[in-house]
């Protein structure tokens, strides 16, 4: 069984940003009255956001959107590193690691 690593990441990034449940819930468009619980209820994994209220967070706390889905640590680093790249420094890496891994197909 997988467990559903989008209530942890949501807590890390919003605490490494240094800002409250509500004031995450309000910067995404949530209801002022009701922006601490529902934030509370993401990130305790009671209910899981949408993708576009996902994107929100995701924008809003600077971090990519793929990082909410990622199991690994490693993983969900890499995503954040890689997405501050310039495009000429992405495509250089894309093709080191082609060369590097046989699995990944080569018109990716």
């Amino acid at each position: 069984m997988t467990i559903n690593p989008v209530p942890g990441r949501i807590k890390q990034a919003r605490v490494s940003k240094g800002i409250s449940q509500k004031e995450l819930g309000i910067r995404i468009g949530l209801d002022q009255s009701s922006a601490s619980s529902r934030m509370n209820h993401y990130e305790k994994g009671r209910h899981t956001p949408d993708i576009p209220t996902l994107k929100r967070v995701a924008d809003e706390l600077g971090v990519p959107l793929p990082y909410f889905l990622c199991e690994s640590e490693k993983t969900a680093e890499l995503i954040c590193l890689i997405e501050d790249l310039p495009e000429v420094e992405k495509n250089i890496l894309i093709q080191k690691l082609k060369k590097n891994n046989n699995r990944l197909p080569n018109d990716v």
